[in-house]
């Protein structure tokens, strides 16, 4: 049976930047990073499932904490969270140098009708504040039989 599953990133999205230099200034490696006017390429299990074209409108730096089976999103926030905490100046840095938006990004594919808990702690809604980060939340809900069907 597939379990419930839930992904957050945090996201340095700009025009154009130099991605190497915030992996730098940051002392983190990004789980992932693009550059503007690359190819996305979409694929399943080494498969490209989409040969329509279609670039990256914008370059980014992301950390992710990948997707891992939960119900609880504050886990994968946190796991995020943690290596970030003590940048907050060296973010703001880059937003202003750069004029970078920041982006929490949480995914959540229900199974079966189970669904996480949405909870956003104090620490992490401060964190969000002072690097003026904006939320993307998506809900992928993958069908179910509810009491009302049987």
């Amino acid at each position: 049976m597939d379990k419930t599953k839930v992904m957050a990133y945090f996201s340095l999205l700009g025009e154009k930047f130099q991605v190497n230099e915030v992996t730098e200034l940051l002392s983190i490696e990004p789980t992932e990073s693009y550059n503007k006017g690359d190819v996305i390429v979409r694929q399943k299990n080494d498969k490209i499932i989409n040969t329509t074209v279609h670039y990256r409108k914008e370059t980014a730096w992301v950390l992710s904490s990948g997707y891992q089976e939960s119900y609880d999103v504050t886990e994968q926030l946190a796991h995020v969270l943690e290596p970030l905490k003590n940048k907050t100046a060296i973010i703001n840095q880059l937003r202003k140098t750069y004029r970078l938006d920041c982006l929490f990004s949480i995914v959540i594919i229900m199974e079966n009708g189970r669904t996480p808990a949405l909870h956003l702690d104090n620490k992490q809604i401060e964190f969000a504040k002072s690097v003026e980060a904006e939320f993307d939340i998506d809900l992928y809900a993958n069908p179910y039989k509810s009491d009302f069907d049987m």
